[in-house]
């Protein structure tokens, strides 16, 4: 008796700590869309926006068990993917980040989101695409970047003549990649060529991310052994840029120990800081 006792409280706290969403396949020219969404009222909106990768990461079943983290916390969750899936470009080349906003504004059409809470979380080219929608569109509250850059670089084609990102049909300006940068591309050290690339001042100025742009808090999180891109220094440039441009919004930068994916590891870290900074943003 005791043992069917046990097992039905757990069956109910199954039951009552789970909290039913539906899964809406949203039409998103350009891109591809999936929103996540409870039957509660008023629910702040979680952006995922995945990395070089492609695809639409954050609907895939890897990233399932931190994507219902969210929605038991009482999130609501649109997963989009800018490229590599279905409806959007093949190519990490010349996103337009306008109809990456118009899918959010068409998820904010839901009667049960918050349309003005919604916070932006991107990995790695996902977190530059985070910022810049963030620093273009004032009602983006808050933006999480994990392991992203501080400027915009170009698109991944061959010769590397274009930027990643557009606005309005026009290129967004991009460090270009130089001949510091060659001998390191030749055998993918990567991190030795966007360290190279940035070398070039003058263009990083003119490509750097306006983040202090950016209407509410934001957080960087980044990786001390990051094998891809000097990810702290870059972090530690948008949080310098942030405090000369007097940002009114709490920003803060956390570097782990590890390669890239490090962070990927911290959204206990994610959780806390979209409580205290999100969630009750009016407070700050």
């Amino acid at each position: 008796m005791i043992k069917f006792c046990k097992q039905i409280a757990i069956f109910l706290s199954l039951v009552f700590s789970t909290k039913a969403y539906s899964q809406l396949a949203l039409e998103t020219p350009g891109v591809e869309s999936v929103l996540y969404v409870s039957t509660q009222k008023n629910q702040p909106l979680i952006v995922g926006l995945g990395g070089s990768e492609g695809g639409n990461a954050w609907a895939s079943d890897y990233w399932k068990k931190t994507r219902d983290r969210f929605l038991e916390k009482g999130y609501a969750f649109l997963a989009i993917g800018y490229f590599g899936c279905k409806g959007a470009p093949d190519t990490l080349n010349k996103i337009a980040i306008e109809q990456v906003y118009q899918a959010i504004e068409i998820a904010t059409k839901n009667a049960l989101i918050n349309k003005n809470k919604i916070a932006i979380i991107g990995g790695s080219r996902g977190a530059d695409l985070a910022l810049l929608l963030g620093s273009y569109y004032s009602n983006i509250s808050c933006v999480v970047s994990i392991v992203g850059s501080n400027a915009v670089f170009p698109g991944h084609t061959n010769h590397f003549s274009s930027s990643c990102w557009t606005f309005e049909n026009q290129e967004l300006p991009f460090v270009p990649v130089n001949d510091a940068s060659i001998p390191f591309l030749m055998k993918r050290d990567l991190r030795g060529a966007f360290t190279a690339m940035l070398t070039d001042t003058t263009a990083v100025n003119i490509a750097a991310i306006k983040v202090e742009q950016i209407n509410g808090p934001v957080l960087f999180l980044s990786a001390t052994k990051d094998e891809v891109c000097p990810s702290t220094p870059m972090a530690d440039n948008m949080v310098n840029r942030l405090k000369n441009k007097n940002f009114k919004y709490y920003y803060e930068h956390k570097s782990f120990e590890g390669g890239h994916t490090a962070p990927l590891q911290q959204f206990d870290y994610i959780f806390s800081f979209l409580e205290k900074y999100f969630i009750k943003k009016e407070d700050y």
